[in-house]
């Protein structure tokens, strides 16, 4: 039975330039490798041994990227290894096989949204008219399922956001505050169901994971072991779980030692 090892990116695997957290001396950074470049620019990074490691992570389970983005987004990444055959992307709205959106799993999500929580629309019109332009740089609706705003985060009032989460919650929508994005996202539409829908698929024996906010926290939770680093939004609420382990490192070294911590799982002998 193989091991599934689902994964965020995001400040979990991969970093932007702010958010790398090189607190060393410049003599001892690692060395870096760009994995994502948009609009000719470099945008994300992980370390070379992290790259090295998640190449390993390829041949000895099955790696599926799960993330928040949207397939544009997701697929702008470059990631070293093997390339996936499952990853999952707009908070589990869309499972994609060799890189291809599965219909059926679509649909599925879709008619659960529809049942079970308020309408997208709902959900927009209220951040169009509540979000003050002094702070919010960009509106977006990512693939349909979820909105999200982009915020000067120096500006952000603090009980704006409380007050967001709570209108939303009655409406069966969370809300995650990661860097300058605010996102609002049905609480039907998870990570976790599409994460165990692969395991179904792939007879996985053994689910690994790793996320650092609020939106991994189910994911971690359906997984036999999680790990979360030492910064975002789980470590600021000092969340844990029994079978979650949080880890003290930040920044781009969190990402090198997440994938240390999946290796050995995942080549460790089972019963």
């Amino acid at each position: 039975m193989p091991v599934l090892v689902a994964s965020d990116l995001d400040r979990t695997l991969i970093y932007s330039a702010a958010a790398l957290a090189l607190t060393m001396p410049d003599p001892r950074a690692p060395r870096l490798l760009c994995v994502e470049v948009h609009e000719s620019r470099p945008l994300s990074f992980m370390t070379e041994t992290a790259a090295q490691l998640l190449t390993d992570l390829g041949d000895a389970a099955v790696f599926v990227p799960t993330t928040t983005r949207t397939r544009k987004q997701y697929q702008r990444i470059n990631l070293p290894g093997p390339a996936p055959a499952y990853a999952i992307c707009a908070n589990g709205g869309h499972l994609l096989v060799d890189g291809v959106t599965d219909a059926d799993w679509h649909r599925q999500v879709t008619g659960r949204l529809a049942d079970e929580c308020a309408p997208l629309e709902e959900v927009r019109a209220h951040l169009e008219t509540s979000a003050d332009p002094l702070w919010v740089r960009k509106h977006r609706v990512a693939e349909d399922l979820f909105a999200y705003l982009v915020v000067e985060r120096e500006l952000l009032p603090e009980e704006w956001v409380k007050e967001l989460a709570g209108w939303a919650e009655r409406r069966g929508w969370t809300v995650s505050l990661q860097g300058r994005k605010i996102y609002a996202v049905p609480k039907p539409l998870t990570k976790s169901a599409a994460v165990r829908e692969v395991a179904r698929r792939t007879g996985a024996g053994l689910t690994l994971a790793a996320g650092d906010s609020l939106l991994d926290a189910d994911l971690l939770l359906a997984a036999d072991r999680g790990w979360r680093p030492g910064h975002g939004e789980l470590a600021d609420d000092e969340w844990t779980a029994p079978a979650i382990t949080a880890l003290p490192e930040r920044g781009v070294l969190a990402g090198e030692r997440i994938l240390r911590e999946f290796l050995k799982a995942a080549r460790a002998p089972r019963a």
